[in-house]
């Protein structure tokens, strides 16, 4: 049976067309359980993809012009592959993460198909659930599959992450495209960012994974995260190294005086991170909830007050959470300035943990949260 939200990518096809698709691709969103900011530090991350997710339904045309329709925000538009022109207008920013993929694609020499599709999704926008990802990848998947090339995952996710550090302008990681494209159900994934080797470690038995949006936002391009970008590479520079993936502990905290006090504080939270994410994939490996749940409060502590990338709602949100019964342990996820946190909890607890949440947060913080629990899914893959 086909999910509401197939249902309405295909349906939005049909109107828009007046006819049926022949392809539905999805992708998914995703949440990092632990290891924030590390990625393009060519560190360690530990994300998994969601049940939120993008989907487009599509039909390959004779020509190499691609023709989307946006139900999510009932815009249109229309290109060559071969013709691309960035367009300035945050208003229609999803049609540009569409043409960045197309041009990254052609840029790779594949030879591309054009398509007619529509797309649909419920991955919250600037929520730190990489809504940007997942409409890469479904892209790249709608191209795969039009033009009829073999799709490799990690490759792909290079593409992709290419056109958002090139077409949009985010110097983001890997990580976001590399748990959209290669995501293992009931699993979240150990990516090493360098070698981009993978490996599925299961959540701890009786848990779940409860994603808590704080209905604040941000937007990437415009903020402080390619600063924090470049101040990473000053720190790894000044130890002489590729990246800071590249220092240890040891090593920081015998030159770390050395270091200006902003600088230091970067390095440190992403030397401290890396150890504390292949922690994490070790206690979920051995099925250790409490040891996990730890590793998550410290990883929030540093990202607020190390990397300081919080802000009052996701603080306000996790202290929340802490409070509950049958939390292990939370911290925010994203990028930062806003978005979601993300918590360990009991199976047995969910259901009153999210109802209380609901009712704690919005007392608190005066803004109405999104909090739901979701399951890990398959990476971006062919429905139809």
């Amino acid at each position: 049976m086909l999910s509401a939200l197939v249902t309405r990518a295909i349906q939005a096809y049909k109107a828009q067309f007046g006819e049926s698709p022949s392809i539905v691709v999805r992708a998914p969103g995703r949440v990092n359980i632990i290891g924030e900011h590390t990625d393009y530090n060519d560190g360690f991350v530990l994300p998994m993809a969601i049940e939120r997710e993008i989907i487009i339904a599509l039909k390959p045309r004779s020509d190499d012009y691609v023709v989307i329709y946006s139900s999510d925000y009932d815009q249109v538009t229309q290109f060559s592959p071969s013709e691309l022109v960035r367009v300035e207008d945050s208003l229609e920013i999803w049609a540009e993460y569409v043409k960045g993929v197309a041009w990254s694609l052609s840029d790779a020499n594949d030879p591309l198909v054009g398509w007619d599709g529509a797309i649909a999704g419920d991955v919250p926008i600037g929520a730190g659930l990489s809504s940007s990802a997942a409409i890469e990848l479904a892209t790249a998947r709608a191209f795969a599959t039009a033009s009829n090339f073999h799709w490799d995952g990690p490759v792909m996710a290079r593409l992709c992450q290419r056109a958002e550090n090139e077409w949009i302008g985010v110097k983001s990681g890997i990580m976001d495209q590399m748990i959209s494209a290669t995501g293992k159900a009931g699993h979240a994934v150990l990516i090493d960012c360098r070698s981009l080797d993978t490996r599925p470690v299961p959540l701890p038995e009786n848990t779940v994974i409860a994603i808590m949006d704080t209905a604040t936002r941000r937007e990437l391009v415009t903020s402080a995260y390619n600063e924090r970008r470049e101040q990473c590479e000053a720190a790894a520079a000044f130890f002489g190294v590729p990246a800071l993936r590249d220092v240890d502990l040891r090593t920081f905290e015998a030159r770390e005086h050395e270091l200006e006090p902003v600088i230091r504080r970067r390095a440190r939270h992403v030397i401290t991170e890396n150890d504390r994410t292949l922690q994490a994939a070790d206690a979920m490996s051995n099925g250790d909830a409490v040891r996990l749940g730890m590793l998550m409060n410290a990883s929030h502590t540093s990202m607020r007050d190390d990397f300081e990338i919080t802000n009052s709602a996701l603080n306000t949100m996790v202290s929340l959470a802490l409070e509950q019964p049958g939390c292990f342990g939370a911290r925010m996820t994203g990028g930062g300035f806003g978005g979601c946190a993300v918590a360990l909890v009991a199976s047995e607890h969910a259901s009153a943990f999210t109802e209380n949440m609901n009712t704690l947060y919005q007392a608190a913080a005066g803004l109405t949260p999104s909090i739901f629990v979701t399951n890990a899914t398959d990476g971006a893959n062919i429905i139809v």
